[in-house]
């Protein structure tokens, strides 16, 4: 992630303050986001963590005994206390649990669309909890999408490589779908809004960015050999996109297998890896993304009226309440809040 001390807000700032939500109580969030707060932050950063102020300060008295790593008190933090209306163990998630969870990232959302937070991050959540305690999202980014009133989110993964010199862009046309679905999915329509998008995140950076697309089929359908999709829509669709914006560069279908090596290289260093990327569905982004950068990348939502940050792990059930959970990621998406929000 970098050294935190050295970010400022942005000039345009109206607050200091950022919402966190802690994600299913059952899982590494409260966790990670303790540890993550107690490396060396700007003054100026004010947290405000949503959840349950007695279950967080029961977990941070578990982990001061199990972790050497540093934790922040929650006692000097701002905490917007949702209490937990029973016990939860972590690693066993329960319909409390999403119930909990659910209403932590609603209240968190309030307090940035109310203006008295700046930028939203979230901890993960269990979707299967969610859907026990009756609210049926495929995820956190379609709950967002609905409290914001707008009709479509886009999930990007951002990370800024170790040299510090260039930012792994990764949006994803399709998400939460079966694989069997997304074919169903896409669309020319869908993919202009998709890099409509990607565009405006990556114009944070650089004016006329470089971006790439990645193709559906194997070897891009080897001229129709092995699918038609995109001969027959996806081409001529990116050469249309093209001559709409001229401000930008694109490039693709590529084919998926090779569509990451410049960025790859870009990673550990060298020039020209290009400023983002979309892939058309979830795992053909996310492999190269958690392979390249699983402790630095950032989950961030577009398409908000706010920005919204999370790690892009999950909630760790496996290894929650036993003090090894890693924070890298976790601090890497407050500290992309702080910088972009």
């Amino acid at each position: 992630m970098g050294n935190p001390t050295g970010s400022a807000p942005p000039s345009n700032c109206r607050t200091r303050r950022l919402a966190i939500s802690l994600g299913d109580p059952a899982g590494i969030g409260a966790e990670v986001v303790l540890k993550a707060l107690a490396q060396p932050w700007p003054a100026q950063l004010e947290p405000v963590l949503v959840g349950c102020r007695r279950w967080l300060e029961h977990c941070y008295g578990t982990l001061q005994g199990l972790s050497d790593a540093p934790l922040r008190d929650p006692a000097v933090l701002e905490v917007l206390d949702l209490p937990l209306n029973e016990p939860v163990q972590p690693g066993h998630s329960t319909t409390a649990a999403g119930a909990a969870s659910f209403a932590w990232l609603s209240a968190a959302t309030a307090l940035v669309q109310s203006g008295d937070c700046r930028a939203l991050v979230t901890a993960p959540i269990a979707k299967a909890s969610w859907h026990a305690a009756g609210h049926h999202y495929p995820g956190q980014t379609e709950r967002l999408a609905e409290l914001a009133g707008v009709s479509e989110a886009g999930m990007l993964f951002t990370a800024l490589a170790p040299t510090g010199h260039w930012r792994l862009n990764t949006l994803l046309a399709t998400t939460h779908i079966p694989l069997a679905a997304v074919t169903n999915q896409l669309s020319e329509a869908l993919v202009r809004r998709k890099l409509d998008q990607l565009l405006q995140f990556c114009q944070r950076f650089n004016s006329s960015p470089r971006l790439v697309v990645a193709a559906l089929n194997p070897h891009a359908g080897e001229a129709g050999g092995l699918g038609r999709e995109e001969s027959e829509w996806l081409e001529p669709a990116l050469r249309r996109w093209q001559a709409d914006h001229l401000q930008a560069s694109l490039e693709g279908p590529r084919p998926a297998d090779s569509c990451w090596l410049d960025a790859a290289a870009a990673w550990h260093g060298a020039a020209g890896g290009p400023d983002g990327y979309l892939a058309l569905y979830h795992d053909q982004g996310l492999i190269p993304v958690k392979l390249l950068a699983f402790d630095a990348a950032v989950n961030t939502t577009l398409g908000l009226p706010f920005l919204r940050t999370s790690p892009d792990h999950g909630t760790g059930f496996a290894i929650a309440g036993r003090g090894v959970a890693r924070p890298d990621s976790m601090a890497a998406a407050i500290e992309t809040a702080w910088r972009l929000g």
